[in-house]
């Protein structure tokens, strides 16, 4: 089968990141680079040793000019809606960086008018492309029911530039991939949180760089993570330091290597150490993404099953505002009712109507 042609859109550091994974993948194949800073475009090319490589400044007319047959969106998160909006209603199938949009309820409009072109939006949540994380899970199967999944974050990055600015920045900026690999984890949804932020008096953010947040996870499980970003000594993996706590036994996961399982009154054999590996990061989300688009397969990342991650962010700094327990059912209507209030295409107006619920939408 012929190498799946694609435009990349964005040419900052992140970009580029993806633009050397395309070039890597031989089922792959770069058609052009967007950008509306067309200089960054060029410059990028030139770094492939592709100066001759084409470049515009909108992702659908380069596209549409090279022949591509799918869109990489790698702008920041305030262009993913439009930029994939245009995408879609252009008829191209769209592998996107996280999160899937600004807000949760830009994510709802995506959701919907990918369900109206019928193309596939996948969000690249690229941290669940990690076979140690593919072997706790499958460990994680021998536990029975799980009570509790922890997971410990403790880094002391020092940015520099807008991370060090915002006002939430661990929760808002990382906490995503942790939320995102709980749901893997757990095969579970979040039904509510209780969430604590602060900032630690040596912190060199602006914001609150530390948080724990308990979820409450669809079958009684409990998420917690436990995270701070202006911890230096001991940090852990990038991944972060993971326990999961079931009724026959425990499953440890650093974050960086194999997980380990003690199951106590249970054979070793209990133990299922057999799994599909996923790939590594930005390249395994791009594997499944060209898998998907050639045979239809629904992939991990699809905007619906992705949605609810980003959800898990809002509530979280919504209740550490409030000070007291959110529900998601909460977020997600009222993202729903701003969705509706905001949506400006008549025909993903129309979808969006149609959803019986917003969790009922997610879960088809």
């Amino acid at each position: 089968m012929s190498a799946l042609r694609v435009v990349v859109v964005g040419a900052g550091s992140m970009g580029r990141a993806w633009l050397r994974n395309v070039e890597a993948n031989d089922d792959v194949e770069l058609a052009g680079i967007a950008d509306l800073a067309v200089p960054a475009a060029e410059a990028a090319a030139a770094e492939l040793g592709r100066s001759d490589l084409p470049v515009g400044p909108d992702a659908v007319d380069l596209a549409r000019a090279v022949g591509a047959e799918a869109i990489v969106n790698v702008t920041i998160p305030a262009a993913h809606h439009p930029v994939t909006t245009a995408a879609l209603l252009a008829g191209f199938p769209v592998l996107g960086e996280k999160p899937v949009a600004s807000t949760v309820a830009e994510g709802l409009s995506l959701a919907a008018c990918a369900e109206l072109t019928g193309k596939l939006f996948m969000v690249s949540q690229s941290r669940r492309y990690n076979k140690h994380l593919f072997a706790a899970k499958a460990q994680a199967s021998a536990l029975g029911r799980v009570g509790v999944l922890s997971v410990d974050f403790f880094k002391a990055p020092h940015f520099g530039g807008f991370r060090e600015e915002m006002a939430s920045p661990l929760l808002l900026d990382m906490a995503i991939h942790q939320f995102d690999m709980a749901r893997f984890l757990l095969d579970a949804d979040p039904v509510s949180v209780l969430c604590e932020e602060f900032n630690p008096a040596w912190s060199w953010y602006a914001g609150n760089a530390a948080a724990t947040a308990t979820f409450e996870m669809a079958g009684g499980a409990r998420f917690v993570f436990n995270g701070s970003w202006c911890s230096p000594g001991a940090e852990t993996s990038w991944n972060g330091s993971w326990r999961v706590s079931g009724e026959r036994g425990t499953v440890l996961w650093d974050g960086d290597h194999e997980p380990t399982a003690d199951l106590p009154n249970q054979a070793e054999a209990a133990v299922v150490r057999s799994f599909d590996d996923p790939g590594e990061t930005i390249a395994g989300s791009l594997r499944e993404f060209v898998a998907a688009v050639r045979t239809g397969a629904t992939p991990m990342g699809e905007v619906h099953a992705n949605v609810m991650s980003l959800a898990m962010v809002e509530a979280a700094v919504q209740s550490a505002s409030l000070g007291r327990r959110v529900a998601l059912d909460d977020v997600l209507n009222t993202s729903y009712e701003t969705a509706l209030a905001h949506e400006t295409n008549e025909d993903v107006l129309r979808v969006l109507k149609s959803w019986p619920s917003v969790r009922a939408a997610l879960g088809r």
